[in-house]
């Protein structure tokens, strides 16, 4: 990319900002809400689907549900991802969140513009929580509510510590 104007530095910046917390946030915070139940989200299998020329073809199409178990991850292999994943998606307790200003008090303090943009920066990281909220709850979004479905929650701004399945911290936190 270029940086020759301010618009420039402003594009880089809001890449890397975005790449550091929420993109991050959105792929590693949902690795156990999602895969955490093995037959939701197999990461292995232990048999490929069969060819039609071949002889475990006719128990595939006779009992494809029972085919599909049967190559799914042993209890160890399982029990293992589970546990990698559990820990991935897991926040410390003393997680700092974008739009927090724990951290930021500290080192800018004293610069009253720097306070001003960062209020306004949270301020809008509230407003996008409501939005997220309100469509989970809008019972016209069916790919948003009703029974079964989990509401989105991966990109809500704020979490709580443990495995929440939300929350953006303000960089990558393994």
């Amino acid at each position: 990319p270029k940086l020759d104007t301010k618009e420039d530095l402003c594009g880089i910046l809001t890449t890397m900002i975005w790449i550091a917390s929420g993109q991050h946030a959105a792929i590693n915070f949902g690795q156990y809400p999602f895969g955490g139940y093995v037959p939701n989200r197999p990461t292995l299998m232990r048999k490929l689907i069969p060819h039609e020329d071949e002889p475990e073809y006719e128990k595939f199409i006779h009992n494809p549900q029972r085919f599909f178990l049967s190559s799914l991850p042993t209890q160890l292999q399982a029990t293992k991802v589970m546990a990698v994943q559990d820990t991935l998606s897991t926040h410390s307790p003393d997680e700092e969140y974008l739009g927090q200003v724990h951290h930021l008090q500290s080192h800018c303090n004293s610069d009253h513009q720097v306070q001003i943009i960062f209020k306004k920066f949270s301020s809008k990281l509230e407003e996008i929580e409501k939005t997220i909220n309100a469509r989970n709850k809008d019972i016209r979004l069916r790919n948003r509510s009703g029974a079964g479905i989990p509401p989105y929650e991966l990109l809500l701004p704020l979490s709580g510590p443990g495995v929440t399945g939300r929350g953006i911290p303000n960089s990558v936190s393994i």
